[in-house]
């Protein structure tokens, strides 16, 4: 090998072993941090969503889709509704759910617990009724107000879905006794096919209007669906309802369907989150809810959803930061892997830094000594001779000449020592002193 390589290779080496320490526990700190602050986000993901064809099934259906772009397996949850998934999050079978505003029962207990993610669309309370049967049953195929119900058979949903809970509210304010109607909480796919085969002369829904039951409930002959004409005054009762109009017209234009503007009460549906949830899945599902809520819709105007109004509970600061700025800026530009993993770690890794860079000052000195402690360690034997040979006497010719083979032992040894070029005047020093000895112990031979 060329002596210039050598010597290269030799200077690496050193430099390496000097900065050795430093590394190791820069990468252990490191270690330790990603660690604690678990920066990288799990595969997988449990939603909580609702009935088979529901509102919340397809947004659910979107969500696991939008998520699998960036590795992100979302497994739906089916359930009965809202009550059923705030029922699943708090017992941790789920990580993310639709809860829907005053559907389900949220004390102040949850807000440790819980995290919203903002409001991402309206439900509206939908009551469609049949026309014989209020034919039959008020010689009249029209129904004006909850109060005209008396005595009809209402289905009213699961208890999971927290639909018969809203309805009882509305009886309630209303002066109906429950006793007065025949309630029936049949789910709603075979509510829905007993209700058009007569054999129910009402149901109640509170669902988005991209419900497949309801889109088909409301351009199927002979079921109306009630114009709820208090809506107005049902908001300023119950702080969790908004007054919605579905707009004359706007299910099917041609048909002029609705034919006139229906007035609605509806609540706000939330994406609903256990704290548990990591942050970065709880950025992520934001960004898309973002995406997938924004648009204009029967109830909304574009951008308006997601809110972070009408939430019971707080709001998380990545659902914040997400629907005020959008994607963080990294992500814009890298992976989503990467960019989460700088996020997450930023102030970590500056704080290492920062700690690392003043003991980073130790390194050239290091590396000095360590260099020159192949030099120095030989003086000491050096300095032991020298004092051995002043005190010897003349008659001790045998001392001397022992003296001078170690001397020459010493000499073969630092011949053989390697140091960079930078270092070379050291160990020529050392071979120059060795010969001064040899000099003077000459002299006393």
């Amino acid at each position: 090998m060329p002596k210039n390589i050598r010597y290269t290779l030799l200077s690496l080496r050193d430099l390496v072993a000097s900065i050795g320490p430093f590394a190791l526990l820069t990468i252990a700190l490191l270690a330790i941090t990603y660690w604690w602050l678990n920066p990288t986000p799990p595969k997988k993901v449990v939603l909580a969503t609702g009935p088979e064809q529901s509102a919340y099934d397809e947004f659910g259906k979107r969500y696991a889709e939008a998520l699998s772009r960036y590795g992100i397996e979302v497994e739906l949850l089916r359930s009965e509704g809202s009550s059923a998934n705030l029922a699943l999050l708090r017992n941790g079978q789920a990580d993310l759910g639709f809860v829907q505003g005053g559907t389900a029962d949220i004390g102040f207990d949850d807000e440790d617990a819980i995290t919203s993610l903002g409001s991402l669309f309206v439900e509206p309370l939908w009551l469609f009724y049949r026309e014989d049967a209020a034919q039959r049953l008020r010689q009249n195929d029209t129904v004006s107000t909850l109060s005209e119900l008396r005595g009809w058979h209402v289905n009213v949903g699961t208890p999971g879905s927290g639909v018969p809970r809203l309805f009882s509210t509305l009886l309630d304010v209303n002066r109906i006794a429950v006793s007065e109607l025949q309630l029936s909480e049949l789910e709603q796919t075979p509510a829905t096919v007993a209700f058009l085969n007569g054999e129910i002369d009402a149901v109640v829904f509170a669902s988005a209007p991209e419900s497949l039951m309801v889109q088909m409930l409301l351009q199927t002959p002979g079921i109306r669906l009630l114009d709820f004409a208090q809506s107005e005054a049902y908001s300023r009762r119950f702080g969790y309802l908004t007054p919605v109009v579905l707009p004359q017209g706007v299910v099917d234009l041609a048909a002029n369907n609705p034919e006139r503007d229906m007035r609605l009460v509806a609540s706000t549906t939330s994406l609903l989150a256990t704290t548990r949830t990591h942050p970065a899945i709880l950025q992520l599902f934001a960004q898309t809810a973002t995406n997938l809520h924004g648009g204009a819709g029967w109830f909304s105007r574009t951008r308006e959803y997601p809110s972070l109004e009408h939430s019971e509970v707080p709001v998380s600061p990545e659902a914040v930061r997400a629907i005020r700025n959008g994607p963080p800026f990294l992500q814009r530009y890298l992976p989503f892997w990467l960019a989460n993993l700088i996020e997450r770690m930023w102030l970590a890794m500056g704080l290492i830094i920062a700690l690392a860079l003043p003991l980073s000052r130790i390194v050239p000195p290091l590396y000095t000594f360590r260099i020159r402690s192949r030099v120095f360690r030989w003086y000491a034997e050096l300095r032991d001779i020298e004092q051995r040979a002043e005190t010897h006497t003349e008659d001790d010719s045998d001392t001397v000449q022992s003296l001078l083979e170690q001397l020459d032992t010493l000499e073969s040894k630092a011949e053989k020592i390697v140091v960079p070029l930078s270092h070379t005047d050291e160990l020529y020093a050392l071979r120059n002193n060795i010969h001064l000895v040899r000099k003077k112990l000459l002299r006393k031979a």
